[in-house]
């Protein structure tokens, strides 16, 4: 794609490969679209916890082919690791080249300490038995995306707008608006204990910006939201954050997945 945009740096996370919700077509056209100086991953990229060797196809290898590629053409990437990619922690401070692995990064960026991790280290649903019972919560929350995904192309065919009925349920949930908000109270605290000025993370597949101030000082939080659902990230540049949303009406190329491709993953899902 021609004129890149060039930005000093780019945050994404939960993208969730090897997820029949995982809209990598759309992520690919993205990263086609920029020209980072640095790309942070910020978690949850593959999604080890759901993943099948009957499902991860050729647009999900492709979205890990062109991060290679930026890599190789300098761009810095920096993987950092959460809870459905947590197999990778073992591997921690490995550096190839320009990609590196991490658990969480401090940046400097123009003078603010900027605090970057996934944010599964405040879930107790990602350890020990909640663990398994947020793993097979996971399928359920996969199947309901990929319903959604086969209820939009029906909306599509009569002309009305898609809607995320996924996103809906789950933000009516009282239990997961509180966890939300407990979430980001805790990590704009432990940062301004810190003195940092910038705290991001992912985990939560909500996007956020916000201002959180304290007795003891401010700080802004920050969420690059996910890959599944809200099709968005953070981007850095000129001394300012910026939540990226994707738009289909801001590129000409079209997401290769057809309609029949989307029928048969679904039908796939409900028989396995």
């Amino acid at each position: 794609m021609k004129n890149k945009r060039k930005l000093p740096l780019v945050v994404i996370s939960d993208v969730h490969l090897g997820t029949y919700g995982c809209h990598a077509n759309e992520l690919l056209q993205y990263l086609k679209s920029i020209q980072p100086k640095t790309l942070v991953l910020n978690g949850d990229i593959i999604d080890m916890w759901n993943f099948s060797k009957r499902y991860f196809p050729a647009s999900h290898m492709n979205v890990l082919r062109y991060i290679i590629k930026m890599a190789t053409n300098g761009t810095r990437v920096i993987y950092i690791t959460g809870n459905h990619d947590e197999t990778l922690r073992k591997y921690s401070d490995l550096i190839l080249g320009n990609f590196e692995l991490v658990d969480k990064l401090i940046l400097d960026l123009d003078g603010k300490k900027t605090w970057i991790f996934h944010g599964d280290v405040f879930d107790s649903s990602t350890t020990g038995y909640a663990k398994i019972i947020a793993k097979i919560g996971g399928k359920g929350y996969d199947l309901l995306i990929l319903i959604n995904s086969f209820m939009n192309w029906i909306m599509v065919m009569l002309g009305k707008e898609k809607r995320s009925f996924s996103k809906k349920i789950k933000d009516g949930v009282k239990k997961a608006v509180s966890f939300i908000t407990n979430f980001e109270t805790t990590a704009a605290t432990i940062a301004i204990e810190k003195n940092y000025s910038y705290v991001v993370c992912g985990h939560i597949h909500k996007p956020q910006m916000k201002l959180v101030e304290t007795e003891k000082g401010s700080v802004t939080y920050l969420n690059s939201g996910d890959w599944v659902e809200n099709l968005t990230a953070l981007e850095y540049s000129k001394k300012k954050w910026e939540i990226y949303e994707y738009k289909k009406s801001h590129y000409n190329e079209k997401p290769d997945k057809t309609n029949d491709a989307l029928i048969n993953d679904i039908m796939v899902k409900i028989m396995s």
